[in-house]
């Protein structure tokens, strides 16, 4: 097996007068609150479950657009870290702002359009303001993250489709409905994105719980999600803190719910990818 790397995990820092909570959307995450994970703490998580290296995602809900504790906080472990971040795209100056980010060593960037204090809004995709920002990460070879469900799907992929140097990838594999089982008619739109190659999917716990829900089976599922898209176009994401469990646990779900796969394909989402995805974390 290749080495693991977890491309979804998160930092919150106890020293609030230097990284001081400003969440978006003004309402602070319930996870960054009761479950909050030092980098120093991160780290020793990850020792404890065998993860090598990490891009770690910055907490919309706790820090807005400040990026500076996932920065500075990654800059600590250069060998083992890298930073995802958020701007605001749709700001005038937001490749100015993206450039410095970079210049403190974001790898990647992340637009949080909803979740866990918000309804997901796909408009925010839509708005033609950013579109600077996107040609700017396609020529800085920065992938994009996107939290959004399925509402939001037809956006993504007009975004693909408008930005086909940017590599988009889907959080929480775009959350989508599974529970009627095989063929998984319900997650039609989801499968519509086999044909824009540039979208790649993170394989988070939440999809590991859903895929135990209604008619759903992890053996009937996630080789139906590997011939669809292959799993070049998907990474392991552990979503720690926020979902309940240590790193270790829920790796070890992972790796239970993807032992239908074959030892390639688990190896291209438990490090191949992620290591493409973010050429810093590779060998």
């Amino acid at each position: 097996m290749a080495k693991f790397v977890d491309i979804h995990p998160h930092i919150i820092s106890p020293d609030t007068d230097r990284y001081p909570i400003a969440p978006l959307f003004g309402k602070r995450s319930e996870w960054s609150k009761e479950r909050p994970s030092t980098v120093e703490t991160l780290i020793a998580a990850m020792d404890e479950a065998g993860v090598d290296k990490a891009a770690v995602v910055h907490s919309s809900t706790t820090y807005g657009f400040d990026n500076s504790y996932v920065v500075d906080g990654c800059a600590q472990y250069p060998d083992r870290l890298v930073a995802v971040g958020s701007v605001d795209v749709t700001q005038p100056n937001a490749s100015d702002t993206i450039h410095q980010w970079v210049a403190r060593g974001l790898a990647g960037l992340r637009l949080f359009t909803g979740g866990s204090t918000k309804a997901f809004d796909p408009t925010e995709l839509e708005d033609e303001r950013a579109y600077p920002s996107w040609e700017l990460c396609g020529e800085l070879a920065l992938p994009m993250c996107i939290q959004t469900g399925a509402i939001g799907l037809p956006q993504v992929a007009a975004l693909a489709t408008r930005f086909p140097k940017v590599n988009i990838i889907l959080d929480h594999l775009a959350r989508p409905d599974i529970t009627d089982g095989p063929p998984y008619t319900n997650a039609a739109n989801l499968f519509e994105l086999a044909p824009y190659t540039n979208i790649y999917f993170k394989l988070t716990p939440r999809i590991f719980v859903d895929a135990k829900k209604g008619a759903a089976t992890s053996e009937t599922f996630f080789p139906r999600v590997v011939e669809a898209f292959g799993s070049k176009r998907m990474a392991y994401g552990s979503n720690y803190p926020t979902s309940e469990g240590s790193l270790a646990e829920n790796l070890g779900i992972a790796k239970e719910c993807l032992a239908s796969l074959s030892a390639e394909d688990q190896e291209w989402v438990f490090g191949k990818t992620a290591q493409n995805l973010y050429p810093a974390l590779a060998d």
